[in-house]
């Protein structure tokens, strides 16, 4: 049984700043040393009930924030920017089910802490008419391919969108929102116990045959983003075949893997409007 472990940094335990999640802050390194301690967590869970290989990608930034040499020998890692599958790269090499780890709720989410989608240039994402963030956009792409997610860990927000969209999940809350930025929070000990728990009882689950269901999404795909301005709409208006109103852009495609790779391209696009 191969299990990937999708893993974000904003939910991760401790988090609760944008300064926490910068690598140009001074605070970046412990908090990118609590983000491995939190995969390492999951990865232990995993072995723990039974899985034969686990395979790691790092989804935050420019995904090189895991700290390989404190990483549980037993995994592997995907590192670096400009993967084909972004922040599930793997999830098409014969992978079972995925963990998601360290995982924000979507733009908008009231009491979850640093809550987007995928930049500051998106406010809003509908996926065939249902909102998502990262959660369901992540959990599409591993649907194509046939592939449930299992558990989540990061704030109540994050893991209450994720049993709202995906069902009966295993979730391992390691800190509860009080606002954007402020939470109570676990001590690490305690939170990375709960995600190795938490993932231990998925893996089971689905060796049992008793985990939620691939998200699958119906095709053709219909993508609508909407930006925080309408000039981060100018340069992917350009786009072929999108359709643009005002800040907000729809985007066509065949299947979820085309569908991920033009929201990607939007995004970069909108960074530069």
């Amino acid at each position: 049984m191969k299990i990937l472990i999708a893993a974000d940094m904003e939910g991760v335990s401790g988090v609760v700043h944008w300064d926490h999640v910068s690598s140009t802050h001074k605070e970046y390194e412990r908090f990118r040393r609590m983000m491995t301690g939190d995969v390492n967590a999951a990865i232990s869970g995993a072995f723990e009930a039974g899985a034969d290989e686990v395979v790691v990608t790092d989804g935050h930034g420019g995904a090189k924030n895991i700290l390989i040499e404190e990483l549980d020998e037993r995994a592997r890692l995907n590192s670096g920017s400009a993967r084909p599958l972004a922040m599930v790269q793997a999830i098409d090499e014969g992978i079972d089910a995925a963990l998601f780890v360290g995982y924000h709720a979507r733009a908008g989410t009231t009491n979850a802490i640093l809550d987007h989608t995928w930049s500051g240039q998106l406010s809003d994402v509908w996926l065939n008419g249902m909102p998502v963030g990262e959660i369901g956009l992540n959990a599409a792409v591993c649907g194509h391919f046939g592939v449930p997610v299992l558990m989540i860990s990061g704030c109540q927000g994050a893991c209450d969108e994720a049993r709202a969209l995906l069902g009966d999940i295993e979730t391992a809350a390691v800190k509860r929102a009080s606002g954007r930025m402020g939470a109570e929070c676990l001590p690490p000990a305690v939170a990375q116990r709960a995600i190795r728990d938490a993932a231990a009882r998925a893996v089971r689950r689905f060796q049992s045959g008793q985990s939620p269901l691939p998200l699958k999404v119906e095709t053709p795909i219909t993508l609508v983003v909407a930006f925080a301005h309408s000039n981060m709409a100018d340069p992917v208006a350009i786009m072929p075949g999108v359709q643009r109103q005002g800040r907000q852009v729809t985007l066509s495609a065949e299947d979820m893997p085309t569908a991920y790779r033009l929201f990607r391209v939007a995004a970069t696009l909108a960074s530069s409007g």
